[in-house]
């Protein structure tokens, strides 16, 4: 391939395809035809010798080679964009699509805010919702798998301090802490929860992950203690309306109990040890530091965070 001859149009249909992962929400975003998007596809095969996107019955699958192009690609045309974004930006008329990442019980936070706001003020933007599956997001924003993140990432703020060349960037948006939360009606509920109480009761464990090990393992080990984790869920959602039909009993940040949904029918309780605070952290890639629908969408869910604590929606 030579690069003086590569058509650098092709980049772009290459990274809506990335993006989208289907040639026909790639053609709408690029205002192209279908047919025109899988020509340009094949003539970027053509020029690099790899099928860099292979058809499925759901979409299109990256190439290990895709795979390693696109997050070059994506950088650049980000700081090309960036660049030549004029100053006067006119949201209203933007077109852009946004991936975020983050739990079920945060998104029921901030989304119902988020969407208002966007249907007022930018009409033309997007959000896609992608599974956040991990306490360390930095390699997904790395590879431009997202746009932005929301949630609490034990260590990775911290370590990211220590790094001068990080190109991650981030917001403390609030506090909290963790909590001990069963139904109402539940054996322990008019009771002091004592450690051999907490530790002798059948557990369960929001985990995005599906290991049953959480930090509440690491803090009991530190005792000498253990508890039985009956059950591991990956919603918090799912976790409430389990511990509010059960006598499993379960640890939450203590914001996070409205978005359960089961409220009403739980209670939370001082945990009888000590837990290191629940840190929710909003974190981005350096490259959309100076998009200004992007500056425009942090500003708006750091201020969806004060309208939920001023509601008393968030309760920390």
């Amino acid at each position: 391939m030579s690069f003086l001859t590569l058509d650098l149009n092709l980049l772009r249909v290459f990274d809506a395809v990335m993006s989208e992962q289907n040639l026909t929400r790639a053609a709408n975003r690029l205002a192209m035809t279908q047919p025109a998007v899988s020509n340009a596809l094949k003539r970027l095969r053509d020029a690099m010798g790899d099928d860099l996107l292979i058809r499925t019955a759901h979409g299109v699958r990256p190439t290990p080679r895709a795979e390693e192009l696109w997050p070059t690609v994506r950088n650049a045309l980000t700081e090309l964009e960036a660049a030549l974004t004029p100053e006067s930006f006119d949201l209203a008329k933007t077109k852009t699509t946004f991936r975020m990442a983050m739990a079920d019980a945060p998104a029921a936070l901030w989304l119902p805010t988020l969407v208002q706001d966007i249907q007022r003020e930018a009409p033309g933007m997007n959000v896609r919702m992608m599974p956040l599956t991990t306490r360390d997001p930095r390699p997904i924003l790395l590879r431009g798998d997202i746009d932005l993140t929301i949630g609490f990432f034990p260590g990775v703020v911290n370590q990211m301090a220590t790094e001068s060349s990080t190109p991650i960037r981030h917001e403390r948006l609030y506090t909290g802490k963790y909590v001990c939360v069963m139904r109402k009606g539940h054996p322990l509920a008019s009771k002091e929860l004592t450690l051999d109480a907490y530790c002798e009761a059948n557990h369960l464990l929001v985990s995005f992950s599906g290991r049953a090990h959480g930090q509440v393992n690491d803090v009991l080990a530190h005792m000498g203690r253990e508890r039985r984790i009956l059950l591991t869920v990956n919603q918090f959602y799912t976790g409430g309306a389990v511990v509010a039909n059960s006598d499993l009993i379960t640890v939450l940040p203590r914001h996070l109990i409205a978005s359960t949904g089961k409220a009403d029918e739980l209670i939370a309780k001082e945990l009888p040890f000590q837990m290191p605070p629940v840190h929710v952290d909003m974190l981005w890639h350096e490259r959309d530091a100076r998009n200004p629908a992007h500056r425009w969408l942090r500003a708006k869910l750091a201020e969806a965070t004060d309208k939920a604590m001023d509601s008393g929606l968030l309760q920390l």
